[in-house]
């Protein structure tokens, strides 16, 4: 066993492969894939029918489209070296993908919520997306001069301070750490920013499965079910219904027995399919309506396709068992939740659907809410970004070597300081590739549907 000093000693040799100032000087690739044909291809597997809607939430700003351009930045941070200190990554960590959920025990924990594209990779690749994510925010916001660049730098600074912390500590005190909003609040000294949060977390608290069944369903023909509102809410016909039922049960399946107990408990309403998210659109999802006592006593669970990661054609392939991969999808994004998050849904688990598509499964609403980065002010967006650096490190410190990753780090600023050059960087290219799809919607070459 490795000790500590050589664990550090691991990290700063790693510096050798690519030095800490080396994230700063990103320029694309000569060879760098063409955007819109990175999403054309990644849209060959997805309902055809959908894709106008993707294209027209990513054109709506630079940031929308960073959003649904994870494969996209996938690409960009495989062209160059990385450090070799592995991570579970989230593979999508821009800023929308943080915030709130209830834990089983009913506190509101701040964590990364997003595994779509989950993936073990170079911890630095999430660290640069957030980064960018943020430069990518700040502009959006109307924020010019160095503010994009001093928010970055807050989301690398704090990923860097937390990373140094948890080097530190012994590996049951990181694995049980967690960020609960209620620790939050004191230190929010502004009481204009305080009653923000405070109202945000309010909202999250209502965000259960009651509300969505008020908001979601109706009374029809003396039954409650599903909303119709096409393209973003349809109704499942008689045969994919009885197909839904297999694939319920076999989610059903790898609930750790409690879940299961608690499951049966629930007896099947109706079922949908739903468009979600920007990047997700055109994927395949279900939510289902089930009914515990009574009608007012609902659960809403959704089952997502689970795809390929984004990473996964820029990385090594997973080494898994026949049993794994059979179910790869679905596991993958089960497993990288769990991994990172610090609690995680009790209904989490994976299914195989028709023609072999992977899902998986979780509650559709669980007092989940994020911010409004949208009308986030500069010091906001600072404290924010800040918060999310050390949650994403706090993650990563569960599922790799913190202390590698903080002898790479080092006590200096040079790391923070390259990540903020290069979110810049990766901003400025993200404002161009932005206005390459808009261009591409207004002379016909991508269809888009605005404003769905």
């Amino acid at each position: 066993m490795t000790t500590p000093a050589e664990r550090r000693r691991h990290g700063r040799a790693a510096r050798e492969r690519i030095s800490r100032s080396a994230h700063g000087r990103w320029i694309p690739a000569a060879d760098r894939p063409d955007p819109l044909a990175v999403l054309v291809r990644q849209g060959e597997d997805r309902v055809k029918r959908l894709l106008p809607i993707r294209y027209g939430r990513m054109a709506d700003t630079p940031f929308s489209y960073l959003r649904g351009a994870a494969a996209v930045m996938a690409a960009d941070l495989a062209a160059a070296p990385d450090t070799g200190l592995t991570v579970q990554l989230c593979g999508d960590a821009h800023l929308v993908n943080f915030g709130v959920y209830a834990s089983p025990e009913r506190a509101l924990l701040f964590d990364v919520n997003d595994f779509d594209e989950t993936y073990p990779g170079p911890f630095e690749w999430d660290v640069k997306r957030l980064a960018a994510s943020v430069a990518v925010a700040a502009r959006d916001n109307g924020q010019d001069g160095d503010r994009p660049r001093r928010a970055a730098l807050a989301a690398a600074h704090g990923y860097a301070a937390a990373m140094r912390r948890f080097a530190g500590l012994g590996e049951l005190d990181v694995w049980y750490a967690r960020i609960d909003t209620a620790d939050l609040l004191p230190l929010l000294r502004k009481p204009r920013r305080r009653r923000r949060v405070e109202a945000d977390l309010a909202h999250a608290r209502r965000r259960t499965s009651l509300q969505a069944f008020d908001k979601l369903t109706e009374e029809r023909d003396g039954r409650r079910r599903i909303i119709s509102a096409p393209p973003l809410i349809e109704p499942l016909k008689e045969a994919e219904l009885r197909g839904l039922g297999q694939v319920f049960s076999d989610y059903r399946a790898t609930l750790a027995e409690d879940r299961r107990v608690l499951l049966d408990r629930f007896r099947f309403v109706d079922a949908a399919t739903k468009v979600v998210g920007v990047g997700s659109v055109g994927t395949r999802c279900h939510i289902v309506l089930l009914e515990g006592r009574d009608t007012r006593d609902p659960l809403f669970l959704q089952l997502k396709e689970a795809g390929r990661s984004v990473l996964e054609d820029h990385l090594p392939p997973a080494r898994v068992d026949a049993e794994v991969a059979a179910h790869w999808g679905g596991r993958r994004v089960v497993t990288g939740q769990r991994l990172m998050q610090a609690a995680s849904d009790i209904f989490l688990g994976w299914t195989t659907g028709p023609a072999g598509r992977h899902y998986y499964g979780r509650q559709l609403r669980d007092m989940k809410g994020s911010v409004d980065v949208a009308t986030m002010r500069p010091a906001g967006l600072r404290a924010y970004a800040d918060l999310c650096g050390r949650t994403l490190a706090r993650a990563h410190a569960r599922t790799g070597d913190r202390l590698a990753i903080a002898g790479y780090l080092g006590g200096a600023d040079t790391f923070a300081e390259a990540i903020a050059d290069f979110a810049v960087r990766y901003a400025d290219r993200t404002v161009l590739d932005h206005e390459e799809l808009t261009d591409a919607i207004a002379d016909g070459r991508i269809t888009a549907t605005r404003g769905v």
